[in-house]
């Protein structure tokens, strides 16, 4: 199972962690994201297409303009990485602060207080519990894109016990936890057709 990122921090040069969560989905390296490209990040750590379709779909007409170095709305919906800071929804854990950095009490917290059968893991319920302990009054869409975030990565990273390990939440974070999946998802593949 995903141990982590080499000392739990996974770095990119200049880019805050935020940037380093979404930078895996730039498949090209051009600091924009496409919807192709989200699909194709989703196809590669392993969802099928109609998921990886519809997310793709979700995510870019969601953060395209948020994100956009314009006034008028990007043509093909592309996110820009410099600016995904901006798409931070509300009704979320608040672990990444308000410039996309990393905030270690935060995440943190998400253990000390939903995490009652384990101390560095959360079962579902207690994965709903905190989405329901996140919830902004009033805030549909910020709680409908934090269950989506969420449930997506249960069903990618759970382990066979059902839990979320305190590390494949961390690589998350810090994007290292679509790597790891992407190099599974390869090598299934590849076992396969041998």
């Amino acid at each position: 199972m995903f141990q982590g990122s080499k000392l739990g921090h996974h770095q990119m040069s200049n880019m805050s962690a935020l940037q380093q969560h979404v930078a895996f989905f730039d498949r090209n390296k051009d600091g924009i994201i496409y919807p192709w490209e989200t699909y194709q990040g989703f196809q590669a750590i392993g969802f099928n297409m109609i998921i990886s379709c519809l997310s793709a779909a979700v995510i870019n007409m969601a953060l395209s303009y948020s994100t956009s170095h314009s006034l008028l709305p990007p043509l093909f919906f592309p996110i820009y990485v410099d600016n995904i800071q901006r798409g931070k929804h509300g009704s979320d854990s608040e672990v990444y602060d308000s410039k996309g950095g990393f905030d270690s009490a935060k995440f943190d917290a998400i253990f000390s207080k939903y995490a009652c059968t384990y101390p560095d893991r959360l079962t579902y319920a207690e994965m709903q519990a905190m989405l329901k302990g996140n919830r902004d009054v009033n805030d549909i869409s910020g709680w409908i894109a934090a269950r989506m975030e969420w449930s997506f990565l249960y069903k990618l990273a759970k382990s066979k016990e059902g839990f979320l390990e305190k590390e494949a939440i961390r690589g998350l974070y810090d994007g290292s936890l679509f790597e790891y999946f992407e190099k599974q998802h390869s090598a299934s593949a590849q076992a396969q057709l041998r």
